[in-house]
């Protein structure tokens, strides 16, 4: 069961197809097995073509936005879980796990793979974090945008399952821990490198590209 969710603006900017192709990546396997912000996206793209069809002006502040959403909720019941091929898997041609992964430092391995999506000013990165595994302590020159496909990661902020979804930039310094008994592999989008803050690996920030 997911627990993390993407934000409301950013399930509208989904649902109005503004989102680059790796955030909406993102967020589409989130949706594919999260019911719940299913239906928010799916009542997202009725209110939207309610107030084009009827009030093209008409401006939604975020006060109202959320309130939309909450009453929303209210009445919303689960949809049912769509049975469809992993976009993923079309993306790579492989299962997660037979990948070319390169060991990058410590217990955590990555597979870059920006260049499946030609004209993004963005990296797009599959990083695998051993089963029991700690990654470097470290924080973002930018903005991250991650997804778990596979096992759990815990950090200061919460058990980070399977299909959640969290966004972190410069104000989070954090070491995640790969928990339970399988590699934590997750999909990220970062719109700068890393920064190591460890008391010895930040001495290879030169290093990060």
């Amino acid at each position: 069961m997911t627990r993390h969710h993407p934000d409301n603006l950013s399930l509208l900017e989904y649902s109005a197809g503004n989102l680059s192709e790796p955030h909406a990546l993102c967020i589409r396997l989130h949706l594919d097995k999260c019911s719940h912000c299913r239906s928010r996206v799916d009542s997202l793209e009725a209110l939207g073509a309610v107030i084009m069809d009827h009030q093209p002006k008409v401006s939604l502040s975020e006060d109202m936005f959320d309130s939309i959403l909450a009453k929303i909720d209210e009445g919303v019941e689960p949809a049912p879980q769509p049975s469809r091929e992993s976009v993923l898997h079309k993306l790579l041609g492989a299962d997660i796990n037979d990948l070319p992964w390169k060991r990058q430092l410590g217990d955590v391995s990555v597979l870059d793979i920006t260049d499946k999506f030609p004209g993004q000013s963005e990296q797009v990165v599959l990083q695998k974090l051993a089963a029991g595994g700690k990654a470097p302590a470290h924080t973002h020159r930018g903005e991250e945008t991650t997804i778990v496909l596979q096992g759990a990661f815990a950090d200061q902020k919460g058990v980070f399952n399977q299909w959640d979804f969290v966004v972190l930039n410069d104000q989070d310094d954090h070491k995640p821990v790969a928990v339970g008994c399988e590699d934590c592999i997750t999909l990220s989008i970062l719109s700068a490198p890393v920064k190591l803050t460890g008391r010895f690996t930040r001495l290879l920030n030169p290093f990060i590209r």
